[in-house]
This record gives C-alpha cells, sequence and structure tokens, in this order.
C-alpha cells in the first residue's frame, strides 16, 4: 500500500509537470505578440534560408557563378550557351527563393503589434516594385553581416533546442510506460521511476537553459523586425549584384569590384534578362511597373515546352542515368533482370531510337578495341550529363525535407540540372549511352563465356591425361 501510495504522488506530480514542457499545445495569440514560443523552429529554418541566400550573393560566389557555375559543360551543351539567358535564370531562381520566405515572413507578420511589420507584404511589393524603402529597413552590409551571424547562432541553438526537446519527451513517454506498467518487482520499478526523474529534472533544466539561448524567448515583433530587414537587404543586394535599376538603396552602396558584379548587358540599367518572354532578352527595367517585379521573374522559371522540366521528365532522366552511370561503372555485374528493369524505365521516345540505332547490329560483341572507344565515349558523356543528373537529384531532395532541415544547403542552382535541359538533345545523350552500354555488356559476357569455356576445356584435358 506505502507503494501505491508513492506511485500516486509521482503520477500526480509528473502530470501537473508536463503541462510546462508539453512543446504541441497551442500557445494563446497574446503570447506569441510578446515571445517566439513554439513559433521557434519555424522561424530558423527562415533564417537558415535568408542567411543561404545572402551567402550566395557574395563577391565569391557571384565571381564563381559568373566564371564556372554557367560554364559547366553540360550546361552549355543541353541547357544554352547564352550567357544572360544563364545569368538570368540564377536571379529569377533567387528571386523566387526570398519570395517564399518573404510569403511566410508575412504570415508571421500579421501576429506583430508594430503596425509598419503588420504591413510588411505591401511594403515589401512597393519595394521589389519601385524601390520605396519609407522605413529605411534595407540594413548596409557590415550591418547585415552582422545580423547574419546573430541569426546563424539561433539557427545552431533552436535546432539543439529542439533535438533537447525530443530528449525530453522520450524521457517522459518512457516514465508513463513504466508507471503503467504492473508491479512486478516493485523495488527495482521504484528505483527506475528515481533515475527517470533524476534524467527528467536534469533535460528540463537543459531545455529551460536553450530556451532561454534560442529564439523561444526573444520578443515576437523583435525577431520579425530582424527578418523583414534581412528580407528587404538580400532584395537590395540581388538588385545591385545582378544590375537591376530600380530603387538602389543608398545604405547599400555598388561596392562590388566590376568582375564580381553580373551584368548581361553593357547597359547595367537594362534589366532584361530578368523580365519578359526568353526569346526577347531585350526589354526595358520599366517592365517591371505593368507586371510586378515578382510576376516577371516567375515567368522566367516556367521552363519553354523544349525541356524536360515542361515534360515532367527532368527527375525520372536524372534516376535513369544515375543507374547507367552504374552500369557503366561495371557492366560485368549486370545481370539480365537488371538490364530488363533498365529498359522498362525508359519512355517510348527513348525506346524507338535506340530500335533505331541498334537495328543492323550483329550479336557478336568481342572487339576489344572497339569496346575500349565505346567505354572512352561513355565516360565522356557521363562527363557532362552525370553532374547534371546528381544536381537534380539534390536540387529536388533538399526541397522535399526542406520543412525539417535546418542544416547548410548546397548551392545548387535549377540550371545546373536536368529541368531546363534540351529533351531532344538530352534523349539523344541518354540514346548514345544506352548503345554503348549494350556492346560493353556483350563484350564482357563473352570474354567471361569464353573464359569459362577456356577453363572447363583445361580442366577436361588435365582430367583425361591424368586417367590414361
Amino acid at each position: 500500500m506505502a507503494l501505491e501510495t508513492w506511485l500516486i504522488k509521482v503520477k500526480t506530480a509528473i502530470s501537473h509537470s508536463f503541462d510546462s514542457v508539453i512543446t504541441s499545445a497551442p500557445i494563446p495569440k497574446t503570447s506569441t505578440k510578446s515571445t517566439v514560443g513554439v513559433l521557434a523552429f519555424e522561424i530558423a529554418g527562415l533564417m537558415s534560408k535568408l542567411f543561404h541566400l545572402w551567402q550566395s550573393l557574395s563577391d565569391e560566389n557571384i565571381i564563381r557563378l559568373r566564371n564556372e557555375s554557367i560554364s559547366i559543360e553540360g550546361v552549355q551543351k543541353i541547357v544554352s550557351n547564352h550567357e544572360s539567358f544563364l545569368l538570368g535564370l540564377a536571379c529569377a531562381e533567387m528571386v523566387e527563393n526570398l519570395r517564399l520566405v518573404a510569403k511566410a515572413v508575412s504570415r508571421l507578420s500579421k501576429r506583430c503589434e508594430d503596425s509598419n511589420l503588420c504591413r510588411f507584404e505591401r511594403l515589401f511589393d512597393e519595394f521589389a516594385n519601385y524601390g520605396r524603402d519609407p522605413n529605411c529597413w534595407v540594413f548596409s552590409c557590415k550591418e547585415m553581416e552582422v545580423k547574419n551571424k546573430k541569426m546563424d547562432r539561433y539557427v545552431t541553438i533552436t535546432a539543439t533546442l529542439y533535438k533537447e526537446m525530443e530528449e525530453l519527451s522520450i524521457l517522459e513517454n518512457g516514465l508513463r510506460k513504466v508507471l503503467q506498467c504492473s508491479e512486478h518487482e516493485s523495488t527495482m520499478k521504484e528505483q527506475k521511476i528515481v533515475d527517470l526523474q533524476q534524467k527528467i529534472f536534469w533535460q528540463r533544466q537543459e531545455v529551460k537553459y536553450l530556451k532561454e539561448r534560442s529564439l523561444w524567448k526573444r520578443s515576437f515583433d523583435g525577431v520579425l523586425s530582424m527578418l523583414v530587414r534581412s528580407i528587404f537587404t538580400v532584395l537590395a543586394r540581388i538588385k545591385v549584384v545582378f544590375g537591376i535599376s530600380h530603387g538602389h538603396p543608398t545604405s547599400l552602396p555598388r561596392s562590388l569590384s566590376a568582375s564580381a558584379t553580373v551584368h548581361p548587358t553593357e547597359n547595367p540599367s537594362t534589366c532584361s534578362f530578368v523580365s519578359g518572354p526568353l526569346k526577347s532578352p531585350n526589354l526595358e527595367g520599366n517592365k517591371y511597373l505593368a507586371n510586378g517585379f515578382f510576376e516577371s521573374n516567375s515567368k522566367l522559371l516556367k521552363p519553354p515546352e523544349t525541356t524536360l522540366g515542361a515534360a515532367a521528365l527532368a527527375l525520372h532522366y536524372a534516376n535513369l542515368i544515375i543507374v547507367m552511370e552504374k552500369m557503366i561503372k561495371s557492366p560485368q555485374l549486370v545481370g539480365v533482370n537488371a538490364r530488363d528493369d533498365l529498359y522498362s524505365m525508359l519512355p517510348n521516345s527513348i525506346r524507338s531510337s535506340l530500335r533505331a540505332r541498334l537495328k543492323g547490329v550483329g550479336f557478336s560483341a568481342s572487339d576489344p578495341v572497339l569496346a575500349g572507344e565505346w567505354r572512352d565515349a561513355l565516360g565522356r558523356i557521363l562527363g557532362w550529363l552525370s553532374p547534371l543528373a546528381h544536381n537534380m537529384i539534390r536540387w529536388q531532395s533538399e526541397r522535399s525535407f526542406e520543412q525539417q532541415n535546418l542544416l547548410p544547403k548546397t548551392n545548387v542552382l535549377l540550371l545546373q540540372t536536368l529541368f531546363f535541359a534540351n529533351k531532344e538533345k538530352t534523349e539523344a545523350a541518354i540514346t548514345e549511352l544506352l548503345v554503348g552500354l549494350n556492346y560493353i555488356w556483350r563484350f564482357e559476357r563473352e570474354m567471361t563465356a569464353n573464359a569459362l569455356l577456356e577453363c572447363a576445356n583445361f580442366n577436361g584435358l588435365l582430367n583425361s591425361q591424368s586417367s590414361s
């Protein structure tokens, strides 16, 4: 009875204490206005994206974009070799990423007490379209670097808080299960309860400490103000870097070196490469006033009909290329079933071109010189095609798990994937890979069969000699 009474007291104490640590409970509207609370995790994700957007706009990364990223062989072969078009895609994607962050911040800003923050969405559109910044929200470069370090620190601590709260939840669930189980070996159960209580106590102290240091206990308006001003500053930086004429802010001077600044034309006031149709790049900056800044950029990200993106085949072809890459590296390990599975992945258009290419080809594949030439040719094709396929998978996976992921992202741009790749050219390259793979696969099988036959003949000769 004494143990039973003690257990009842423990259950009561634990149930009361759970109220202070359960993270899934809704927070009253008044409390979200004063402190960030459970919204810390969503805001940390937004800060992480802003941090990496700002990093991608550094002098070093812009020089790399100009000199390396748009010059990748695969991009030049099957996406485009027009610099202004590729720079326009890069700019449009950065603007679109910023727009998505701003959309989430706009939803949160409506909870703010500051009336200017509540009007963030309208003010941001005005800044994007006309360059108006009545509240002087654009940071200087030096201020932005300081805020960036602060946001990065908040993201790290908040991510740690999330892990520690998960650990606390596991411990509390473990205690619940122990309290609910039958009373076999009551002494051991009592000790286990005491141990779990102690662990929960220290875990709560850790969670409490991290809440104080993370976004959880920060002022909601203060945090939103930092997000809002950072968004303004990132857009100002994009306009400076890509030479967009509207609204150069006085607090963010054009301080980039000539090699770092990206201008697609001789006239830096022309922003043709981020507005208008793909085939008409020479449109003036006032196009923004007619269509709106974000609408103009969104049009550029819509893939033309001739691309894999428009055909919804970019991700499928990326997987197909990666499968072929593995087979080409080790054709001797490819079985008949694996080859049939690969064939089943092919769309009708590639099957037709493959049949046409293989028509009249003999069944023998015993020429080692021809096999070597095919290996070299396949290596060259994969050298420029494979990076785009891997980038496609990476780009897609980052966006599929972005809600859960607070870790740094790679700087893969959509133009470096198969999304804007020309469908006809890509399918021609894939067909060539399949023809070459077909030859070296049959060559490896014939060599293996010949080796086994020679081995069997040699063993038979030895056996006949020994018996005689």
